[in-house]
């Protein structure tokens, strides 16, 4: 028997609240595609409902997505009410451990999701630049090489290692912030470089 589609999200919920509705059923985590399509599918009227084929639409419906995620990252940790990874392959809710998983007030993500700025700046143009080489080798497939090569650090081989790769990507923040007169495409891609990086050297 077909299961009952679920009732449309409220108009005046947050996305924010949207998105924990959906994790708190979801225990295993979501990845970032599964949870844009849950949330359209239940008619949320805080992401764009236009194909996500147009790159600019993706860059917006991601951005606003990763915006209210460290949102309500923060502000479970402030209510002690759980924890929430955010990854690019997995968002998942977690318990609140005390004193192991406080929000950094250094974290580059963070910052650049929670700055409106990039929502309203980022042209169809920056979008382009940012799908071109880095990301184009990413999604072939090559995304350990694309993000080394992009840190600069791919012929440093075996004397590579996490610690190495965390000084680099704080380097390349310093160098590229928008605060210091860089791109915010640049930034993105060095942000999503870094996450892929992590899963490889842990």
């Amino acid at each position: 028997m077909d299961r009952a589609p679920l009732p449309d999200f409220h108009p005046d919920q947050d996305l924010a609240d949207q998105a924990l509705e959906l994790l708190r059923a979801a225990p295993d985590g979501l990845g970032e595609y599964l949870l844009i399509q849950q949330l359209r599918a239940r008619r949320s009227t805080h992401l764009p409902h236009l194909a996500l084929s147009d790159r600019l639409v993706l860059f917006r419906t991601h951005f606003l997505l990763f915006n209210a995620l460290y949102r309500l990252r923060d502000r479970l940790w402030q209510e002690r009410a759980g924890h929430l990874l955010i990854e690019p392959l997995c968002i998942r809710l977690l318990p609140y451990a005390d004193g192991t998983q406080g929000v950094s007030q250094t974290d580059p993500l963070r910052d650049y999701y929670l700055d409106l700025r990039h929502l309203r700046e980022t042209t169809p143009g920056d979008v382009d630049r940012l799908l071109e080489s880095f990301w184009t080798r990413m999604h072939g497939g090559e995304e350990k090489q694309a993000a080394l090569a992009l840190f600069e650090l791919d012929g440093e081989g075996g004397r590579l290692d996490l610690a190495r790769i965390r000084q680099r990507y704080r380097e390349l923040v310093s160098q590229h912030h928008p605060d210091r007169g860089g791109s915010t495409t640049r930034l993105q891609s060095i942000n999503l470089a870094m996450e892929i990086l992590r899963r490889y050297y842990r």
